[in-house]
């Protein structure tokens, strides 16, 4: 057994470390330096993001960190879900605050005044914005680099419509957004419903982004919730409809944090280190020279001409050329998860080749050199087929239909009946120390005994301990 399966936790932390993902050296517990590599990964994110909300006509914006307390405690149900999460601001220099500031857990309170002032017509609707900023939560768990940590690099969208069935519009629109940016990213992920007593502070419904960890837990990247009107009445956003009727909005939210690179590092990495997939690796291509003493100058020239090529192909390559050996370069890239490595030397120049390996599952061959960059682009699409799937199938390998409440297996996602009353999964959670994520968003064929009172189930309910 590999030390990822046998150590997951340890596993994790040797892997961020060694490929020089984050520093946690920094004197506030779980708020960790990005250094460069890791926040080259958490940047190429964020281009996916911002590509993908710009041309579905979000507007970008950026609020202000702090919150002032009599906004924040407008929404109770929002407050009482951060009530033991939130850091406070309570002096300005040696001054006592008249009102208390709250540093950013969400983004809700601060947003929505400023929303009230910019919807005063039909016309302004819909109204599509989203940030990419950090937000701040005291976590008392264990903390871990991109998964739990206090200071969060954290992506969100809010909108507002005219009605309910224009707000459900949108969360369809930001389900194919998410899958779009989950098949660059490699990364397979379940849409599930959360129970009532688990959705987001002050929502409708919400629907949890999970992908499945190597200890068997899960791992919740994101969310999307359906709000209704229950920020716009307490913050008073209103629209004048065609026939002079005030009306409250109905808003959504999405939400994706660091979480994402850690799903990456768990999902796909090996005992040798991370595995990136093409679309999100800070450097697609590492070049390697194999130098000897007769033809050093011509090789190394030949390499940096293989950089030029492929950089201005729009290619992200690293060309190594430092003084050491090849053996060290190979050990130090695999760390880093560099999807595919390229070798030149003289015997290859000879042979109008270019050597390659991938990262993903050891393949060696070579390349034309004539044809390097559509032969590299088509490795590279292949490498991106491949880790997906393959992240796919194991994730549905976990996942375990049970209907009976014996020898329940401890490693898996369980898919089972559930009634969906709150007694019987409180019973359910509280017995088993299994955590219900919910029941499919998109409807799946299903029929059964809910597994605690046995009434008659047409749809499944998942299940799984958690990160």
């Amino acid at each position: 057994m590999s030390m990822k399966e046998d150590n997951f936790a340890d596993w994790y932390l040797d892997i961020v470390e060694k490929a020089g993902l984050s520093d946690k050296r920094y004197p506030i517990k779980g708020m960790n330096v990005w250094t460069p590599y890791g926040w080259k990964i958490m940047r190429q994110i964020d281009t996916y993001i911002r590509e993908e909300f710009d041309a579905t006509e979000h507007d970008e914006v950026c609020f202000p960190l702090m919150i002032p307390e009599d906004q924040f405690a407008k929404e109770k149900d929002h407050i009482k879900g951060f009530d033991e999460e939130v850091y406070w601001v309570t002096h300005a220099g040696l001054n006592e605050l008249d009102v208390r500031l709250v540093v950013r857990p969400t983004s809700e309170t601060a947003m929505y005044p400023m929303f009230s002032l910019w919807i005063r017509s039909h016309q302004d609707l819909p109204l599509k914005t989203y940030q990419i900023v950090n937000t701040f939560r005291y976590e008392t768990k264990q903390t871990r680099p991109f998964i739990r940590v206090r200071e969060i690099h954290f992506f969100e969208s809010h909108t507002c419509h005219v009605s309910e069935e224009d707000a459900q519009d949108q969360i369809e629109e930001d389900i194919q957004i998410l899958e779009r940016i989950a098949k660059k990213i490699c990364l397979p992920y379940t849409l599930l419903i959360r129970t009532e007593w688990d959705k987001f502070p002050g929502a409708h419904y919400t629907v949890g982004i999970d992908t499945s960890m190597p200890n068997g837990r899960t791992l919740q990247m994101g969310s999307i919730h359906h709000y209704r009107t229950n920020f716009s009445i307490p913050y008073e956003i209103t629209y004048e409809d065609e026939n002079g009727e005030h009306k409250h909005v109905h808003q959504t939210t999405f939400g994706m944090s660091e979480r994402l690179v850690g799903a990456l590092i768990g999902v796909h990495g090996d005992d040798q280190g991370l595995v990136m997939p093409p679309g999100i690796a800070p450097f697609q291509v590492v070049i390697i020279p194999i130098l000897s003493k007769k033809n050093t100058e011509q090789v190394a020239e030949a390499a940096k001409s293989l950089a030029r090529i492929l950089a201005d192909a729009g290619i992200r390559v690293k060309l190594d050329d430092r003084d050491a050996r090849p053996g060290s370069k190979y050990y130090d890239w695999e760390i880093k998860g560099v999807p595919l490595r390229l070798e030149i030397g003289a015997r290859d120049m000879e042979n109008g080749v270019v050597a390659f390996a991938r990262r993903d599952n050891g393949e060696k061959g070579s390349i034309s050199a004539e044809d390097v960059v559509p032969g590299v682009r088509m490795i590279l699409d292949d490498i991106s087929e491949s880790m997906l799937a393959r992240a796919q199938e194991v994730q549905r390998s976990r996942i375990q239909d049970i209907d009976s409440l014996e020898d329940i297996p401890q490693d898996k996602i369980l898919r089972f009946g559930w009634c969906g009353c709150p007694e019987c999964g409180h019973k359910f959670e509280d017995t088993y120390d299994f955590k219900i994520l919910g029941t499919p968003y998109h409807p799946e064929k299903f029929e059964g005994k809910c597994i605690i009172c046995g009434k008659p189930v047409d749809k499944p309910a998942y299940a799984a301990h958690t990160m």
